[in-house]
């Protein structure tokens, strides 16, 4: 790792968040694409502004599309990978609904604001500050901006993993955890949906020519909800269930959605094939499953600690004490993590509420957060 210095920059955390606010104000649902392009549309003016290079892939699927930029110094070589997302959770008009943009104490409130666009715009910020001070960074710096990271990023982590095996490093902006807290590890994910068909018939004259599908399901959700292990860090949830047409009919179909969190590859193996070889207990009733590990788990190596280390350092040079811990969400920094490329997640701000109705940052962590940003990107070579 290179030397440091002890140059710390200033910043201005109002600046921040007149930005930041600007951002949580235009509602970006995952599945309104249009929405989302709004967002990017932004962001893309942004950059164009302070110099960067643009490359812009429409969305498919009804998705947004996603937007990459580079710095125009430092050529084609491999160098730092920023990884945002602009999709939330919040359909559109929760400002309005249940957490208008407000600010109370330390804490500033909105949809999104928390995961991630506090952390999307502090990276952005970082680049404005060093456009305006005339700095160039050792390395190129390319921000990519992804539409449906909520949903597993389906239509844009091929791209993610193509674009990061180019790069020597790379930061995600999702938010900091547990009082600033940053992330070097996360389970992997699965997402799962099984389908069961059955016999309808009256449940009152025909009750015997039925074979019902809620009840094949029943057996499979007590299945799936056993194989949680604590002890080893696995959890499987079902956690949507959709199922029969009436209360009078025995019913033909059931569907539910199956989450899984393992924190090895070797577990992310061996426990989707445990769901995916699950089979009927009545020879009438038809079970299908499908899905798969969509994001492999992200483990701290040598690379990954000496980032870590590298990130601390700086963070004391500033004068706040920088904390990595492992957690069970998903990112796209599972994608990056898994191909080997040092990766640092939760460089995002502080905060509570994520995919909540009372989402907020801490206004205090602005400004420290920023710096951090800062002295990454001129420090990283």
């Amino acid at each position: 790792m290179p030397e440091r210095s002890s140059n710390i920059p200033t910043v201005d955390p109002e600046e921040i968040l007149e930005g930041i606010q600007k951002w949580v104000e235009i509602e970006t649902p995952t599945y309104e694409g249009d929405a989302v392009n709004v967002l990017v549309d932004e962001v893309e003016e942004g950059m164009k502004a302070l110099g960067a290079k643009i490359d812009r892939t429409p969305g498919k699927d009804g998705f947004g599309d996603i937007l990459k930029t580079r710095t125009p110094w430092g050529g084609d070589g491999p160098g730092i990978l920023v990884l945002s997302h602009l999709d939330t959770v919040h359909p559109i008009g929760s400002k309005e609904e249940y957490n208008p943009w407000r600010r109370e104490g330390d804490s500033v409130f909105g949809p999104g604001i928390y995961d991630m666009k506090a952390g999307a715009y502090l990276a952005y910020y970082a680049y404005q500050h060093l456009v305006r001070m005339g700095k160039q960074t050792p390395l190129p710096v390319t921000f990519m901006y992804i539409p449906e990271e909520e949903i597993g990023s389906p239509t844009s982590r091929a791209l993610i993993e193509q674009e990061a095996k180019k790069h020597k490093y790379v930061l995600v902006t999702e938010p900091a955890r547990e009082g600033g807290k940053i992330v070097t590890g996360r389970k992997g994910v699965g997402r799962f949906e099984a389908v069961t068909r059955g016999v309808a018939a009256h449940s009152g004259s025909r009750h015997a020519d039925g074979r019902s599908a809620i009840r094949e399901m029943a057996n499979l959700i007590i299945a799936v909800e056993d194989m949680t292990d604590y002890a080893h860090g696995v959890t499987t949830n079902v956690g949507m269930i959709e199922g029969g047409s009436g209360v009078n009919v025995v019913p033909h179909e059931c569907r539910v959605e199956i989450d899984l969190r393992v924190p090895t590859q070797e577990l992310a193996d061996e426990y989707e094939a445990k769901i995916l070889g699950l089979k009927s207990h009545h020879p009438d009733v038809e079970l299908e499953i499908t899905g798969g590990i969509n994001r492999p788990p992200y483990q701290k190596d040598e690379g990954i600690q000496a980032l870590f280390d590298h990130a601390k350092e700086l963070c004391d040079e500033i004068g706040f004490e920088l904390e990595d811990m492992h957690t069970g969400g998903g990112s796209d920094g599972c994608f990056t993590a898994s191909l080997g490329i040092p990766t640092l997640d939760g460089l995002g701000a502080d905060g509570v509420g994520a995919h909540a109705q009372h989402e907020q940052i801490y206004f205090s962590s602005l400004e420290p957060r920023a710096k951090m940003w800062i002295r990454l990107l001129e420090t990283l070579e």
